[in-house]
């Protein structure tokens, strides 16, 4: 079974796209960004959980690697899996695939760290929210695996 999460679906309108005809590399960011939203809460520990408990996560590092371009008009779903849980921080990959080809367009791989809110510090990651991490761990092996939206 795989343990990659669907966290957003969406399409390439014009206006995301550059004079080359393919989505501009500024939009891959903010669909990464939206989808990563969504993770926590999928998991069933959602934001406004960890607000309450005096905690966010904040990004410490990301990568984009560019696969294949994406046009205008065309659907795309981006899944997500984690790679890595430490103390205090978890990485996790996205994936960018075409909704009807399943072609991989675009991985991000992201490094969240655990942040207390009042003392702006790091801190270690709660052993409930470790647990949900191991439960959905990926590989990089798993990037060419059908996504979710794979109709062929």
């Amino acid at each position: 079974m795989s343990n990659w999460m669907e966290t957003y679906r969406g399409v390439v309108f014009p206006w995301h796209c550059d004079h080359f005809g393919h989505m501009n590399v500024r939009w891959y960011g903010g669909f990464f960004d939206d989808a990563a939203f969504q993770i926590w809460t999928l998991l069933g520990h959602g934001m406004k959980r960890m607000e309450e408990a005096g905690f966010h996560t904040v990004i410490a590092r990301s990568t984009i690697e560019y696969k294949h371009e994406i046009g205008p008009g065309e659907l795309f779903v981006i899944e997500t899996g984690f790679v890595k849980c430490g103390t205090k921080s978890c990485a996790h990959l996205q994936r960018m695939t075409n909704a009807d080809t399943g072609v991989l367009h675009a991985v991000q791989e992201t490094v969240e760290v655990f942040f207390d809110a009042a003392t702006r510090a790091a801190i270690e990651i709660p052993d409930e929210i470790q647990l949900l991490i191991e439960g959905c761990k990926v590989s990089h092996d798993d990037l060419l695996a059908p996504a979710a939206g794979d109709v062929s």
